[in-house]
């Protein structure tokens, strides 16, 4: 239980100055979990919509305080790399520059008490007016300090993306790589200086530690840009993404050992993982999570959170730690996501507690020093592993003072 100490410890601490890709999704706080952003309610899509499409982007979260908390958000427009753009408020938003979040729930017959929090953008008093990225930084009311970060984008379509992803990379053959190659077609669009106005963004499973950006192309053809045979583009193919679902407080469920109540919470103790030495095929998710519970019913507020238990039977890694990693963890490797080493039953080792549902995670490796996460000596790296590649492309005509979101393309790998 020393976990369960720790983090109830930990709620009292502040997290302010996480350093990190400012693209990412954050909680800043850690009594604020299960941050969810989502177009359309599309869980298992990327953040991207259609500028003045009629969509909707929805942000949502859990703070793990009983009594309600007054939250304030606001928007910044950001450039290609996530820098704040040049642009006054009003010229990339309708609406006043701070607002506050009016829609919250407190759970609902739960052991863990919690009141779920949620915003859509656009709405009745806020229109986005411009493409591009979007962070929205959310606030306890009369704070400087964010509490929770969470970043989207929106696109004006005007080039054309064509991807392929290859196991026959430039450094292996059909072995632990993926490479990215692709094509921007501008056909149609007033571009003056195309090798220098576009910026290029490429993603491996919303990973934004091993994110590739600076880009040039290899070729150019009429009204194209070509970028093939690109080595920062290669990427480690890793495995496909472990499962399991917590869905009832009393049975077990996929992955699930066995579950516990020990007077105050519900616990679920998975079985144990092994380290992966050889490819294993399943269908994933990529990363992602999906929040239900048994019943399918009020799921936002109705979900308890219970104290899940992750052990990894393997050999202790010198030069580094093992991180639970994937959308559960916002895709970053914190200290509370950080594994300890059991030395009598040779297993990493960690308890956490998340809100019911179905989990994506993997095992991450980071060396001492390094921001890079690697998922070789957990899970192994197999060409052909199911991984997501998003592509983004940007523009900056001149004279301008934002980049715009003119071409984006998702390609799911598939040997």
């Amino acid at each position: 239980m020393h976990r369960f100490i720790r983090y109830i410890i930990a709620l009292a601490l502040p997290l302010w100055g996480l350093g990190g890709f400012a693209q990412e999704n954050i909680c800043f706080s850690p009594r604020i979990k299960t941050l969810q952003v989502k177009v359309d309610g599309q869980w298992d899509a990327p953040t991207v919509m259609l500028l003045n499409g009629g969509h909707r982007v929805e942000i949502s979260f859990d703070d793990l305080q009983a009594q309600y908390q007054r939250y304030t958000y606001t928007i910044t427009h950001c450039n290609a790399d996530w820098t704040p753009s040049d642009l006054l408020t009003s010229d990339y938003m309708t609406g006043f520059a701070e607002q506050r979040i009016d829609d919250y729930e407190p759970a609902m017959s739960t052991e863990v008490k919690y009141n779920h929090y949620w915003l859509n953008l656009p709405n009745a008093d806020t229109k986005l007016l411009v493409s591009g990225n979007y962070r929205v930084n959310i606030f306890e009311d009369g704070e400087d300090e964010p509490i929770a970060q969470a970043s989207f984008s929106i696109i004006e379509p005007r080039v054309g993306v064509d991807v392929d992803v290859t196991a026959n990379t430039d450094i292996d053959t059909y072995a632990a790589h993926q490479q990215v190659n692709f094509t921007v077609n501008y056909s149609g669009y007033q571009v003056s200086n195309p090798v220098s106005d576009f910026k290029y963004l490429v993603v491996q499973n919303r990973r934004w530690d091993n994110h590739v950006e600076e880009l040039s192309p290899s070729l150019m053809q009429v009204n194209k840009l070509i970028f093939n045979h690109n080595r920062s583009l290669i990427f480690p193919a890793g495995n496909e993404y472990r499962r399991f679902e917590i869905l009832n407080e009393y049975v077990p469920t996929m992955h699930v050992d066995r579950m516990e109540f020990d007077d105050t919470y519900y616990h679920a103790l998975l079985y144990t993982d092994e380290q992966r030495i050889i490819y294993l095929y399943d269908e994933d998710q990529n990363g992602r999570f999906l929040i239900r519970n048994d019943d399918n019913y009020n799921n936002d507020t109705e979900s308890d959170y219970i104290f899940t238990h992750f052990s990894l039977q393997m050999p202790k890694v010198a030069g580094g730690e093992v991180y639970l990693f994937g959308d559960l963890t916002n895709n970053r490797m914190e200290e509370m996501y950080k594994m300890e080493y059991n030395l009598i039953d040779h297993q990493y080792e960690l308890v956490t507690p998340l809100k019911q549902g179905s989990y994506n995670y993997m095992y991450m490796f980071k060396r001492d020093g390094e921001d890079v996460g690697e998922t070789r000596p957990c899970e192994g790296n197999f060409h052909q592993t199911e991984n997501e590649y998003c592509v983004y492309v940007y523009h900056r005509p001149f004279g301008s003072r934002y980049d715009k979101l003119v071409g984006f393309k998702k390609m799911n790998y598939k040997r």
